[in-house]
Parts: structure tokens; sequence; C-alpha cells
């Protein structure tokens, strides 16, 4: 056996912290592995002011880790799953995906209140379009602006009195060890429908060959993976794909397995979060969960879905 498995991730304190998580659990079954932490800076990072859409979308945290994988100087990537696209290139595949953290939004805010006790006109920060508005739908008369970097950086925009607010995911705060005693309020996810996959890691490979060359690597870190993380991202990257979104299509889709019963709800809106379509399915599980995702996307096209998802392309 290979008994060296790099693994490639993003030199952010979120990027690595989901890194160590990946890195406990193979160790925890192959203690004497030793295990490597490539750090390689995107062009996500390093772009850190304008806007996603505007610079080329969520793929610029993915493109040089990609890159890495394919000149053989990394065997896996830990990915937040909801910076990959919808399809993946041919060249590469979702080896395993972890238990999924909290998929929900979290509001912070400078007074610790919930999104209701917000002053009118109050300022509300977030890098996401869909955060926008799904906010503005339950609080018009707020004014949500942009706002990008990591945790400690919104933070400190806010206590400057740039924010009253800033909103961010739950699972990234939790990663980090920082929700308890800072999160105002978990937004609930039938009216902050979250990201698809939000929540959860991917682990990335080569689709040739075994990790690392080893037969036994493989077996390990296919080990890790989670039936329920994964059957709900697999119907939620479908239902994605489905209706041909993109990393500037507002979009939120939630996917929820308990035992033998599934349900996915999506929330779509035009690139003006003027026009919104929900939909949801309730079934019995089969052995294809991303199916549910493919019949919500069929439905959500048969509304009118194509026009809202292509207004953002404009």
């Amino acid at each position: 056996m290979n008994s060296h498995l790099r693994i490639g991730s993003r030199p952010s304190p979120l990027a690595l912290a989901q890194a160590r998580l990946v890195e406990a659990s193979i160790k925890a079954q192959l203690p004497q592995l030793r295990v490597e932490i490539v750090t390689i800076r995107t062009s996500g990072d390093r772009l850190t002011t304008a806007s996603l859409a505007d610079i080329g979308g969520k793929g610029l945290f993915i493109r040089e880790i990609e890159q890495a994988l394919v000149a053989g100087e990394i065997d896996i990537a830990v990915h937040s799953m909801k910076d990959l696209p919808a399809r993946l290139s041919e060249q590469f595949r979702i080896v395993a995906v972890p238990p999924r953290e909290d998929p929900r939004d979290a509001l912070i805010a400078r007074d610790g209140g919930p999104l209701a006790s917000l002053p009118r006109g109050a300022c509300v920060g977030t890098s996401s379009n869909r955060r926008r508005f799904e906010a503005l739908r339950i609080r018009p008369d707020l004014e949500v602006v942009p706002m990008r970097g990591n945790v400690d950086t919104r933070l400190a925009k806010m206590a400057a009195g740039g924010f009253d607010a800033i909103m961010l995911a739950m699972a990234g705060l939790k990663r980090l060890g920082r929700a308890e005693g800072l999160v105002s309020q978990v937004l609930d996810d039938r009216d902050f429908v979250p990201a698809g996959a939000q929540g959860a890691l991917a682990i990335e490979a080569l689709s040739q060959g075994a990790i690392a060359g080893s037969n036994e690597l493989e077996r390990t870190v296919v080990a890790i993976n989670d039936r329920r993380a994964a059957a709900e991202t697999a119907a939620e990257r479908t239902f994605l794909a489905r209706i041909g979104a993109s990393c500037a299509t507002a979009v939120g889709v939630r996917c929820v397995l308990e035992r033998d019963h599934l349900q996915i709800r999506a929330l779509l809106f035009d690139a003006h979060g003027k026009r919104s379509l929900d939909d949801e399915i309730d079934r019995i599980v089969d052995e294809n969960p991303a199916a549910a995702g493919l019949d919500l996307g069929e439905r959500m096209l048969a509304r009118g879905a194509a026009e809202l998802v292509g207004d953002g392309r404009e």
C-alpha cells in the first residue's frame, strides 16, 4: 500500500478545518498512514472583492486544485460541495461525501436579535444573491448588499458599523467552532432554502485509477462516504443540472432523507429577484434518490424555470 496520501485544500481557515476532518476520518481507519495537506491558493482566494458571477463563478475555487490532481501533485481534494459545478468534468469523480453538517443559513446581527427585529432599512451583508432575495421576500425594507471575505473579515466589517447584520452558512460556523454565542438566528430552511449541497463536503479524485495507485487507499476513502449525505446531495445536484443552473443562478434546493422518505424543495429567482418559482416533492425513496431531483427539475421547467435561469445569463 502507498503509505502517503496528499490532500489538496484551499488555504482558508474553513477549508483547512474541513481537510483536517477528512484527514482524521481516514487516519481513524489507517493510523499508520502519513497524510499531508497541500494548500493551493485558487483564483477565488486571490480575487476577494469582485462578484464571483462577474469573474468566473464558483469554479474559481476549484480550478487550480483540479489542475494539481491532473499534475499528480495531490491524490485527493476536499471541497465544500456547493463550490463544485452541478456536472463535473469527465476527468474527475466524487469519491465520497462525509457526513453533512447543518445545511441552513445563519443570521449574525450586531444587536443579537433575529431578522424580524432588525430596524427598518437595516443593512445586511451576504455573498449570495439567493440569500439576498430570500431575505427581501420577508423584509423588503432591508438593504441587502454584497459582502465577501472570511468569517473574521465579515465580522470586522459589521463591528465597524458598515452592516447591521450578516448572513452566513451554519456549516462553516460550526466547523470553525464559531456558531455558539455568535449566531443570532438559525434561518428557517423553508423561507431560506439553502444552496444545493450546502453543508456537505466532496472528496474529489481523478476518474481513472485508484487513489494514489492503491486499492486499499481507494477502499479507505470510499468507506467514509455517508449514505444519507450522498443521497441528499445527489438529488440536489441533479436538480441543479437539470434546470441548467450556473453560479449566477439565485436558487436554493434542499433534500431531506429520513429512513425511506425523501422530501426535496427548491426556490428559484430570476436575476433581479423580481420573479420566483418554488415547488417540492415528497416520496418513498427508491434505489436512486437523484431521480427525485430530476423529477423536481422537470416539474419546474414545465412551469417556466428555464426563463428564470436564462435571465441570470444575460
